[in-house]
């Protein structure tokens, strides 16, 4: 099942800059969705005041977190969206500390889900999709440097309900912007968020 109106893609921008090579990603994956009619939106999470989880075990019974912040927010944009696309650089052969942050706080939805056995999506039965853009500035092979990030994003999506639908990975980019100089990767993402409004599964 699928929801009324335009699929709602939202794209998450983790990197702790503005106009970093991530969020150059980011912006063309979410033009190709909103080439398709998608209804699209970003949430940075550097303007977020997101504090980490406490391991307070506070949203065990209640499938809510008890720290009123930003995150409350953010999980009610995570509930809502039909697509997802989580752009972060590795730092340290991992997402950045402001997208670990947030990840760790979906506990609450973690919860919600396998404690509660509620549903996680606000509109449960529906098809969810996601996208995973990443780039890391050391020339190692791809799978040896975002595996540690890949792992922690599948992670957070299937807690999410949403299916690991792609990932666009690029080894080497460290400079700014110096995502702009590779021959394919904007038009690659542009593709990608093309695909993932698309209905297949």
């Amino acid at each position: 099942m699928q929801s009324d109106g335009p699929l709602r893609v939202l794209g998450i921008a983790g990197s702790p800059r503005y106009g970093g090579n991530t969020e150059l990603l980011l912006r063309e994956a979410l033009k190709g969705a909103a080439d398709r009619g998608a209804e699209v939106d970003t949430l940075f999470l550097c303007d977020l005041d997101i504090a980490p989880c406490r391991h307070c075990d506070g949203c065990l019974k209640t499938g809510k977190c008890v720290v009123d912040d930003d995150m409350q927010m953010v999980h009610r944009r995570l509930r809502d969206l039909d697509r997802l696309i989580l752009a972060s650089p590795v730092f340290f052969m991992g997402v950045t500390a402001q997208t670990k942050a947030m990840i760790d706080r979906c506990q609450a939805l973690w919860a919600m889900k396998y404690r509660l056995k509620l549903p996680v999506p606000s509109t449960p039965g529906r098809k969810r999709r996601g996208l995973f853009l990443s780039v890391g500035g050391l020339p190692y092979e791809k799978e040896r440097l975002f595996a540690p990030s890949r792992a922690t994003v599948r992670a957070f999506f299937a807690t999410l309900d949403i299916k690991y639908s792609g990932e666009l990975f690029f080894a080497n980019i460290d400079k700014k912007a110096a995502i702009t100089e590779h021959p394919t990767a904007l038009s690659d993402a542009f593709a990608a968020g093309q695909e993932l409004t698309s209905e297949g599964t």
